[in-house]
């Protein structure tokens, strides 16, 4: 049951992750990659850095071992010279403890060399690790800055893919017969209206026919008639004379034709 539990859990997690990354802006990808990117170096910086500063503490230590080493061998050399002097002085007494001072030296001069020696192993390693941390510090960051180039190449060709999908959309809507989603296309929109302009004319064809417009046209010819008789008698009252009616105007007589 377990065993099915985690196959359908990776299942999921596969699925969801494939919706993820058919969702997700390629160009936050790539900032969290080059983010991603410098978190990692940063990281790797820092371990460096504590490697190198390893590295030069053992050198301190080292350092001061050495002379401390020094200063113990100068005095046991010291301690025995006195003691010799002191010998030759007959002065068995004090002798003895310039040499007794001596082998004090020379103990601990023996425990120091000891760590000298383990500082200087130490310090050789410390070494050889801080010339691989820089190494590697130096690799990551050419890692680093060619992701960076490859970045700016992969945001201009995305950009590039926009501007080329943008055209293959509108071309698409220039050429196809209905324009996708929701906006019209310019044939519908002309069809539209060459169906509303016919229907208009249609209606007014009717309307001009229909009984109502020609009892509409009755009443206007009389409301004409008695405009022109009100006029004429406000002409009369004037004592202007009657306008002459215009000549008419005869129709051209047609040609006779040859065969008349």
């Amino acid at each position: 049951m377990g065993r099915l539990l985690r196959r359908a859990w990776r299942y999921v997690v596969a699925v969801l992750s494939g919706k993820l990354d058919q969702v997700s802006d390629p160009k936050v990808q790539i900032e969290q990659a080059i983010e991603e990117a410098r978190q990692q170096h940063a990281l790797l910086s820092q371990q460096a850095a504590a490697v190198i500063g390893n590295e030069r503490e053992l050198q301190l230590k080292l350092t001061r071992a050495v002379e401390e080493t020094e200063k113990l061998q100068a005095n046991a050399r010291q301690a025995l010279l006195l003691a010799e002097q002191a010998r030759n002085a007959g002065d068995q007494a004090k002798a003895a403890s310039y040499e007794d001072s001596a082998r004090a030296f020379a103990t601990k001069l023996v425990g120091a060399e000891a760590s000298m020696k383990d500082l200087h192993a130490m310090s050789e390693r410390a070494a050889q690790a801080s010339a691989q941390a820089r190494a590697a510090v130096e690799t990551n960051a050419l890692a680093l800055q060619k992701k960076i180039t490859e970045r700016t190449r992969l945001l201009s060709q995305l950009d590039q893919a926009k501007m080329q999908e943008q055209l293959n959309r509108a071309m698409a809507g220039m050429t196809e017969l209905a324009a996708p989603g929701d906006t019209p296309s310019l044939d519908e929109v002309r069809d539209k209206i060459e169906g509303r302009y016919a229907r208009a004319l249609g209606e007014a064809e009717l309307q001009s026919t229909s009984v109502e417009a020609r009892m509409l046209q009755v009443e206007r010819a009389s409301i004409d008639a008695e405009g022109a008789a009100r006029l004429e008698s406000i002409r009369e009252g004037l004592g202007l004379p009657s306008p002459s009616p215009a000549p008419e105007v005869e129709p051209s007589k047609k040609a006779p034709s040859d065969g008349s």
